[in-house]
Parts: C-alpha cells; sequence; structure tokens
C-alpha cells in the first residue's frame, strides 16, 4: 500500500472527546484489529488495513525517532504513551493521545500489541509540533536516513535527561 504519492491536505480530522481509536497489531506491528474510530479518521476500510503495517497511517512529519522510543519501549514490555500524528487516507491529518501496551501469553511473551487513543489537548499538540519540527530537522539534516534518526534519537534522549524525567512523564507534562 504505497503512500509516498498522497499528498497531504493540511486538512485536520477530528474525532470527540467520548471517542477512543482502538488497534491491536502483531508483533511485527501488522494491523490485526481496527475499531470504527480508526477506520473513520484514517479513511480505510477494515479490508484495506488488516494486515498493514500499522504505519500506513504515519505521517511523513512525525519523526521516526519517536516511534524507535515507541517501539523499544513496548517491545521490552512496557507501555508507552506518545502524541502522534497520524494521516488519513487522503492526505488529511489528526493528532492523538496515543497509550501503547504490549499483550504477553501464559508464557509471557509478546503475542501482541495494544494501542488506545484519545483526543489530545490544543496546547499538548502545539508543544509536540514543535519538538516534532526540532526532531525532524535533525533527522532530516543526514543524507543517511538512519544516521539521522540516531541524532534525532540522541537529541530526544539528552532532553530528557537534562529535565531529568522518563519520555512518559514528559508527554504528560506538555
Amino acid at each position: 500500500m504505497a503512500r509516498s504519492d498522497v499528498k497531504l491536505t493540511g486538512t485536520e480530522r477530528t474525532f470527540g472527546t467520548d471517542e477512543i481509536i482502538v488497534s491491536k497489531t502483531d508483533p511485527k506491528g501488522r494491523l490485526i484489529y481496527a475499531n470504527e474510530v480508526f477506520l473513520r479518521l484514517a479513511g480505510y476500510s477494515e479490508a484495506e488495513v488488516l494486515g498493514q503495517p500499522h504505519n500506513v497511517i504515519r505521517h511523513p512529519d512525525m519523526p521516526r525517532c519517536v516511534f524507535k522510543l515507541l517501539w523499544d519501549t513496548i517491545a521490552s514490555g512496557k507501555e508507552c504513551f506518545a502524541y502522534v500524528v497520524n494521516r488519513s487516507k487522503n492526505g488529511d491529518h489528526y493528532w492523538v493521545l496515543a497509550h501503547v501496551t504490549p499483550t504477553f501469553n501464559a508464557a509471557g511473551e509478546i503475542v501482541s500489541y495494544h494501542s488506545n487513543r484519545r483526543v489530545p489537548t490544543r496546547q499538548a499538540v502545539a508543544k509536540a509540533e514543535a519538538l516534532y519540527a526540532e526532531l525532524s530537522a535533525i533527522e532530516n539534516a543526514s543524507q543517511d536516513r538512519k544516521k539521522g534518526m540516531e541524532a534525532a534519537y540522541q537529541a530526544l534522549t539528552d532532553k530528557l535527561q537534562a529535565l531529568g524525567v522518563p519520555y512518559d512523564e514528559f508527554v504528560f507534562a506538555l
């Protein structure tokens, strides 16, 4: 499902404060469940997304280093909270406060990931946008995508160390 040809519209989609976007993935990040709110905001049918990588809704303005932090956290068996901007099928975008958790089997192995997303505050979105623009600029300054992402990840972890807080506390302070 190639997405690079979809132009961004600049139009923000919203959802109700009483609504929750829910999705589940297998351990590799492929969608195995998406609720109606997810499908409506993303603009896809269930048949279009099931089996696809969750990053089918990745917005190009979302720094890859934030996803590295998120995946490193949940792959280690911990939950993660993050502000995320997603892209709809038609190029619209929508902001969420995501809560991602691993699901374990009886042997303690991760068998899937579960994500609930809620409406973020406008103040938090403004702060996340500023941080993400800074991190994206670091990522894009390198011609080597991996090195750019690693430099931005280091900048993010340095910022967290300087503040003396883990990422989740940082997110809740936005």
